[in-house]
């Protein structure tokens, strides 16, 4: 005997056999039943087919801890809470990483969670990038640093990170009419120091003298202000020792192994720089015999090499290419006369000289003449459409070609 759909009884019967003849249920209970075949299969092959599974052994990927300048010990170092230090981790910081080859050569990545060690909180770097965040910018990145005799000196990172971009001035990345400005000799004199730093844009470079004073507080003071910062190493000049560059500059006379450690002395005197640019140096950069190790050693390090072009015959660009390291050439000095006139007249030819080729890179020394009319003059040029950038900016990247 038939069913009534039509009874009022059998409406509820009439809506469950609707459901049941839905497509979308129906497709839905297919997927649903092919995963869990899926998954079954796969656990059966690993349970009965272990040979086809090769597990290495496990490696853990930490990040190094970064303690606040002036903590020492293990506890300061692994962020240690009570003592209010604040750490950078890595990603995978916390995390028990396990890696399993198959037999096609594949690899199968297991996470798994841990505890990081320590209590407090922590920063979490997502990697290598261009520039510091800067609530750390006054602090080193340690992956960046080796330990050595000479002190704490720049490395390549273990990702590729150099220290020309850890520690660079971020900036549009637009194509427009760049200067970058740097003024030098920092550290030399407290009061002009100090002056520079709070007088100039953060988008000036700033240059220490590695035979400067207080050069690991400048420092700290020039990043929390948003400056890129170079280091100045003294050079031979050719009327030297008329004209002396001062203590553990490096000369032609010495050996490659003598101004290797000269350099590396004044490197380790500070952290957070781009790179190198010469105090003098016009007979030492033109000897290609002196200037190669260098070069080579600061190729090594992820270093940039800026030459102040005061010297026509420096072999720095043609050794920087040789060994891979990002250069460039100052195209003036814009205090070489020392009065506000003299030098405002000077960055209006570099702003030319910026519009006819793109970029543009000015030094000056840290005079009070040279500080206020840049300061004055950085103001105006703003408005008029040009971007100031740190140094590392407009160099010749060989990794950027």
């Amino acid at each position: 005997m038939g069913t009534d759909l039509n009874a009022p009884l059998g409406q509820g019967r009439r809506k469950r056999a609707a459901r049941r003849l839905n497509p979308r249920r129906i497709v839905a209970h297919a997927l649903l039943a092919t995963c869990v075949f899926a998954v079954l299969g796969l656990s059966g092959w690993s349970a009965f087919a272990p040979d086809r599974l090769i597990r290495t052994p496990a490696t853990t990927k930490d990040a190094t801890a970064v303690a606040v300048p002036g903590t020492e010990g293990p506890s300061e170092r692994s962020g240690d809470a009570k003592h209010g230090t604040l750490r950078a981790s890595g990603a995978l910081s916390g995390a028990r990483v396990e890696e399993m080859v198959t037999g096609d050569g594949a690899t199968v990545t297991k996470y798994t969670p841990r505890p990081r060690g320590s209590d407090g909180p922590a920063l979490i770097s997502a990697g290598p990038t261009r520039g510091q965040d800067p609530r750390m910018a006054a602090l080193p990145n340690e992956d960046l640093l080796e330990a050595t005799p000479e002190g704490r000196l720049p490395i390549v990172g273990p990702e590729g990170l150099r220290p020309m971009d850890q520690y660079a001035r971020p900036w549009s990345g637009t194509r427009g009419t760049r200067i970058a400005l740097v003024v030098g000799g920092l550290g030399l004199s407290q009061t002009g120091t100090l002056r520079a730093i709070q007088a100039l844009p953060p988008d000036v470079t700033l240059a220490f003298a590695a035979a400067g004073n207080s050069l690991q507080r400048w420092m700290q003071e020039a990043r929390r202000d948003g400056h890129e910062i170079l280091l100045q190493i003294p050079m031979e000049p050719f009327d030297y020792p008329s004209s002396d560059p001062g203590p553990q500059a490096l000369l032609v006379s010495q050996s490659q192994r003598k101004n290797l450690a000269e350099l590396h002395r004044s490197m380790g005197r500070i952290t957070n720089y781009t790179g190198i640019m010469n105090y003098l140096g016009g007979r030492f950069l033109s000897d290609a015999d002196a200037l190669e190790p260098v070069m080579r050693d600061l190729g090594k390090r992820g270093l940039l090499f800026l030459d102040d072009g005061t010297s026509a015959q420096s072999l720095s660009g043609t050794l920087a290419g040789a060994f891979d390291v990002p250069h460039g050439f100052a195209d003036m000095v814009v205090d070489g006369e020392l009065s506000r006139g003299a030098i405002l007249r000077r960055l209006d030819e570099l702003e030319r000289v910026a519009r006819r080729n793109g970029t543009a890179v000015g030094v000056a020394s840290a005079f009070e003449e040279s500080v206020a009319a840049i300061a004055e003059w950085m103001e105006e040029a703003g408005g008029r459409g040009i971007e100031f950038v740190g140094v590392s900016a407009v160099v010749k990247d060989p990794q950027q070609n």
